[in-house]
């Protein structure tokens, strides 16, 4: 049963959600067969407490309908039946938490049906609404621009209001502001995209739309008003003004959209700040932190209640960079919890001590790293680096020798590992040899080394060799 394709879809739902597609499947409303409905609590059953049986389509049917022979046509339209009405239900779902699409239809229904003691109810809606909903995104002038034409088509034949001037001008404007801003955001998406893949697009009308977007009206406007500021900083990354500004919009504003937009509208910031680390400026990379101190505040770092490894990766590196280490302690502690079980410990056990070897608690790396045999080549390769430099740091000469001949072993029979990357950690490995072997009255082979080190690019650990190579001078 497990590898039947609609038994792989329920698994998504938990059992609050199980609870609610029960009740959508008995209401005769939807579902006049009680087999389908069986046949779900079945899968159910057996995603809330998996058993070792072998579920055959044989099986399955005995469980359906003991009393007739098996019927595979018959089988496979009840699998239909109910992978439909799963369809209905996370469609009535949608539209009930979409308020504007609902009343909108209501409206719809009260003109067809001809419902003229509902128009002072409708109508007080339609004012109504649109203060209820928090965000102001491209689907709040969407959802309004649907209510209020709704709205529009509900009284337009009204006697009593041919004379009268109707919301045709704030249709108008809705329409404008959802336009305008969605496609400020598609141009962006595309500059985004453009950046990390060699992809070509050709939209239409982009600099009417900058103009638009920057007209008077419509700078009141946050959904545009951000994205014009992205656009800006995509197109014209030089000018830093842009970021400042777009990021006093975004603290201000962040909150007019849902948690995926407000993700990506602090996405485009950092991909801005990574732009600028690239070109050497390295006072973005303090921007970079702070843009995830206001994602960490926001609560928008974790996605169903989860942390990615390689975004806990990414921030305890910029932290280390900064020498926020009593920050970044603090955030591994509260955070670590919410890394995937399968790579916790790895990730955990190897952010440590980096954390440690940076505070110069050597000791402590030791102890972490020293019985520690990491099954993903990049963890092992890494620890393996801190443990390079713990050994040297504490003048551990003879485990740091054998350290350096087991990393050699371990690159040459290691399959995994790429050749640009045993190369790099090969030169690694020579150069440490070579700095081990330095003394401080040697000039001619520290400087020989040195300009060694300096000539050869993407060596791992390259700035520490260096340092300790400027000590030694």
């Amino acid at each position: 049963m497990q590898t039947f394709k609609l038994f792989q879809i329920l698994t998504h739902f938990d059992k609050l959600e199980q609870n609610r597609i029960r009740k959508f499947i008995s209401s005769p409303y939807f579902n006049k067969d009680k087999v389908v409905l069986t046949l779900f609590e079945l899968m159910a059953e057996e995603i809330n407490d998996p058993t070792n049986k072998v579920w055959t389509k044989e099986k399955i049917w005995d469980a359906l309908a003991p009393e007739l022979p098996y019927d595979d046509a018959r089988l496979r339209k009840y699998q239909s039946d109910l992978l439909k009405l799963v369809e209905q239900y996370l469609i009535q779902q949608e539209f009930e938490n979409d308020s504007f699409t609902a009343q909108a239809y209501l409206l719809r229904s009260i003109k067809k049906k001809k419902l003229k003691k509902l128009h002072n109810s409708a109508a007080k809606t339609v004012k109504e609404l649109p203060n209820k909903i928090s965000y102001r995104d491209g689907n709040y002038f969407l959802g309004q621009f649907i209510l209020e034409s709704s709205y529009e088509q509900l009284i337009s034949n009204l006697e009593e209001t041919k004379a009268e001037k109707t919301n045709l001008e704030e249709i108008s404007k809705l329409l404008d502001y959802f336009y305008i801003g969605e496609k400020l955001k598609l141009i962006c998406t595309v500059l985004s995209k453009q950046k990390f893949a060699k992809l070509e697009y050709n939209i239409d009308l982009v600099e009417n739309i900058i103009n638009l977007a920057e007209k008077e009206i419509f700078q009141k406007t946050p959904f545009i008003t951000i994205y014009l500021q992205i656009y800006r900083m995509s197109s014209d990354p030089k000018n830093i003004e842009h970021y400042y500004k777009y990021k006093t919009l975004l603290t201000k504003h962040s909150n007019l959209f849902n948690e995926d937009e407000e993700r990506e509208l602090f996405s485009a910031g950092q991909n801005y700040c990574i732009t600028q680390i690239n070109l050497g400026n390295n006072d973005f990379l303090k921007e970079y932190f702070l843009l995830y101190q206001d994602i960490i505040e926001r609560q928008l770092l974790l996605k169903d209640n989860k942390l990615e490894s390689q975004e806990f990766r990414n921030i305890i590196t910029v932290a280390f960079r900064l020498k926020e280490y009593e920050w970044v302690e603090k955030f591994m502690i509260k955070h670590s919890k919410f890394l995937s079980e399968d790579v916790r410990e790895n990730v955990v056990s190897f952010s440590f001590a980096q954390l440690y070897m940076y505070q110069k608690k050597y000791d402590k790396v030791i102890q972490l790293l020293q019985k520690i045999e990491y099954a993903d080549h990049i963890y092992n390769l890494n620890s393996k680096t801190i443990l390079l430099i713990t050994y040297y740091e504490i003048g551990e000469y003879e485990p740091l020798s054998n350290l350096l001949e087991s990393m050699r072993a371990y690159i040459n029979r290691n399959r995994e590992i790429p050749e640009s990357r045993k190369e790099n950690y090969k030169n690694l490995i020579r150069f440490s040899k070579k700095l081990i072997g330095l003394t401080p009255n040697n000039k001619r082979a520290i400087s020989s080394l040195k300009i060694e080190v300096e000539s050869t690019k993407n060596t791992p650990s390259r700035d520490w060799l260096l340092e300790k190579i400027t000590e030694l001078e």
